[in-house]
């Protein structure tokens, strides 16, 4: 894929990767400052870094390259699919899966059993994401859409980042809100001291916003219905934290899981149990529902 723009006046003054970002709708940020690094993106012919400001005239020109095949092994893993065509397929994720291969994590992902599941994944991820369109963290279970061919895979990476998909979670979180419901409105960045962890407190954040709603109150947690704007990096997990309910058995974020224990959770009690959006080729609504795993139903009954 190719592509050439001439610099609009609304954008003269921006950096090219930011600027490339909104002008590519497909490619994310992080995916258009790779391509200015590799040399693949040229400003009125010349090669730049990603932090150059943009001039009145100049023209901005670049290419996606061809994904190299994927050389990671299929594996035949139990995979529980919610829907299925020739483009995408939706999973209900088990907690403890990973989604992709990682280091420490070569085998046994989602990844690798679409791999054997699917012959026809989308490359547009890259080589160790292929048609992953967005992620849920290892210990989050829940609902995920795989885009299986390359034209897929873009429009549903548009959908997520016009922030357009209807994403819900149910969270089962240490403590009682007083209201009914909520929304946080906080951006979020590294930790400034751990880079590993995530933050409200940051001075580098990216727009976040997070709604909430109490479904029951429980003794000492609460389970929460919330509902995303944003995709930020743990942004269930961070933003219900900054407010003072840690999701139950966060041990990232949670500050211990004593009360998880109690009630035989081994892990975050985070699921995404709604998803929704566009069929990238019908243009027809999509919407799935995912119901509680057994783990944290009952944990909320122990709960009660």
């Amino acid at each position: 894929m190719s592509f050439e723009h001439r610099v609009p006046p609304e954008l003269v003054g921006q950096r090219l990767d930011a600027a490339l970002a909104k002008l590519e709708p497909s490619l994310s940020r992080a995916q258009v400052r790779r391509l200015v690094e590799q040399g693949e993106v040229t400003v009125s012919g010349a090669v730049v870094k990603p932090a150059h400001r943009l001039r009145a005239g100049e023209c901005i020109a670049g290419r996606v390259p061809e994904v190299r095949p994927t050389e990671l092994a299929p594996e035949e893993l139990p995979l529980a699919v919610v829907y299925q065509d020739g483009d995408l397929v939706v999973i209900d994720k088990p907690a403890g899966l990973v989604v992709h291969p990682a280091p420490g994590h070569g085998r046994g992902t989602l990844v690798n059993a679409l791999l054997h599941h699917c012959r026809d994944l989308s490359g547009v991820g890259g080589e160790l994401r292929p048609g992953i369109v967005h992620r849920l963290d290892k210990d989050t279970s829940g609902l995920l859409v795989v885009a299986k061919n390359d034209r897929a895979h873009r429009a549903l990476a548009a959908q997520f980042k016009a922030h357009s998909v209807q994403r819900e979670y149910l969270a089962l979180v240490r403590g009682t809100p007083r209201a009914a419901s909520g929304v946080v409105d906080a951006p979020i960045g590294r930790h400034p001291t751990d880079r590993k962890r995530m933050s409200t407190k940051t001075r580098r954040g990216r727009t976040a916003v997070t709604h909430w709603s109490v479904v029951a109150r429980l003794r000492g947690a609460a389970l929460l219905r919330v509902r995303l704007e944003t995709g930020r990096t743990h942004q269930v997990r961070v933003h219900l934290a900054s407010i003072g309910l840690p999701v139950l058995g966060d041990r990232v974020y949670g500050r211990g899981a004593p009360l998880a224990g109690e009630v035989g959770l081994a892990r975050q009690a985070l699921h995404a149990a709604v998803l929704g959006f566009t069929h990238p080729t019908t243009g027809v609504p999509q919407r799935f529902e995912s119901p509680l795993p057994a783990d944290i139903a009952a944990a909320i009954e122990a709960l009660r």
